[in-house]
């Protein structure tokens, strides 16, 4: 029920818009497994302000997601045609900007601490998704600046989630940004586990996509650190390529043989600990542990 209420509040804020166009792009979006919402419901409640304040992270989630499809060239998200590939372009770039907008205005309404929580993840979240770009040109074998990318691109703003919830309930919020943080960490990990593992129908896009975008996700600098050198010149080689079936057999091989998804599984896991040990909120542990459970 809070769920519904959370996406009729942002059809709302939409319509407030009068624009027939921009409501009915909107309408065609899937709003998704909603995980930022759920964890400011936990934290503070469903109250009208909080329902307010899952609408605005929803937008601005919707927003960032409009404008991904858009650099990645996507024509599927969650299993459906994405914006960009039933009305183009340049209408999913402005539609992403009208929601961005629209939920800052929202914000405008909330204390200046949570304007600023929110304000500076929207700011993370953009460098984040350019750090992305930046890292698509060339086989990435840094860790540092893979996480440093999935901090800013998608922990970012589930941390101020969680720290904006605990400000609006009364909370110490310096618990809950540490565990949105990991929470959020692992839960980019988690995506990247799953598309190796996962398939096209559970998905809602093509599985072992990333690669082929030239995402070098976590599993696969952890198996270029495991190969030899010639496998490391294979792998490289096989960089932002539609693979044939006889190479992809190859890289699920050597994932499978080097044990990189339980590897990335541990990493996953050891994130979520840290987020479950940051806050007294029990009820969170549950959060973190369908994140980590997750099939799609």
């Amino acid at each position: 029920m809070p769920l519904q209420k959370i996406n009729a509040r942002m059809q709302e804020m939409v319509k407030d818009l009068a624009y027939e166009r921009a409501s009915k792009m909107f309408a065609s979006l899937n709003s998704g497994k909603m995980l930022r919402s759920k964890l400011v419901l936990k934290i503070a409640g469903h109250s009208d302000r909080a329902i307010d304040l899952c609408a605005i992270i929803e937008l601005i989630h919707l927003a960032s997601l409009l404008h991904d499809d858009v650099i990645d060239d996507a024509m599927l998200r969650r299993a459906k045609p994405s914006i960009n590939a039933q009305y183009g372009t340049k209408n999913a770039i402005m539609l992403g900007d009208i929601l961005y907008s629209r939920g800052f205005m929202q914000l405008a309404n909330f204390n200046p601490n949570i304007i600023i929580a929110i304000s500076g993840a929207v700011c993370k979240l953009s460098v984040g998704e350019l750090m992305d770009v930046d890292l698509s040109q060339n086989f990435n074998d840094n860790l540092q600046k893979y996480l440093q990318m999935i901090e800013y691109k998608t922990a970012a703003l589930i941390q101020a989630a969680s720290s904006s919830a605990a400000m609006l309930a009364g909370l110490d919020d310096k618990p809950y940004e540490i565990y949105g943080k990991n929470l959020g960490l692992a839960f980019q990990i988690i995506d990247d586990i799953l598309d190796i593992t996962g398939d096209e129908k559970s998905l809602g896009k093509p599985a072992m996509n990333d690669y082929k975008e030239g995402k070098t996700t976590l599993v696969y600098i952890l198996l270029y650190q495991k190969l030899e050198n010639t496998d490391k010149i294979k792998l490289k080689s096989l960089f932002k390529k539609e693979l044939s079936p006889d190479e992809l057999a190859w890289l699920k091989d050597k994932i499978s043989k080097h044990n990189i998804i339980n590897e990335c599984k541990k990493i996953a896991h050891q994130y979520s600990q840290l987020a479950i040990q940051a806050t007294p909120n029990t009820e969170l542990s549950s959060i973190a542990a369908d994140m980590i459970n997750r099939s799609f």
